[in-house]
């Protein structure tokens, strides 16, 4: 494919991004799960990709109480209960 290109471009226009939960730093994990190693931390006010999702480790966060993690990087997973997505299940793609 050619950079640059409108197949290119399309795709990049399709990714919705979701928004963390207000006034919150949000660990971002190796793998879907609290005894991942944490590998950054999001901003407060960050926005992320969810690519695909996951069943982990419960953790109880902003939007309530959930094992499901989402897949907003290669190799990095947050807590749904931090994002907020509009859903209380899965709503993309299971991780393979």
């Amino acid at each position: 494919m050619v950079m640059g290109s409108p197949t290119q471009a399309n795709a990049a226009a399709a990714v919705h991004y979701y928004s963390i939960a207000p006034g919150i730093s949000v660990n971002v994990r190796s793998g879907p799960g609290t005894g991942y190693t944490i590998v950054r931390v999001l901003a407060v006010g960050s926005q992320v990709p969810i690519y695909c999702q996951t069943p982990g480790t419960t953790v109880s966060g902003y939007y309530g109480t959930s094992s499901i993690w989402d897949n907003i990087d290669d190799g990095e997973y947050i807590s749904d209960t931090y994002v907020n997505t509009g859903s209380d299940g899965y709503f993309r793609p299971r991780c393979s």
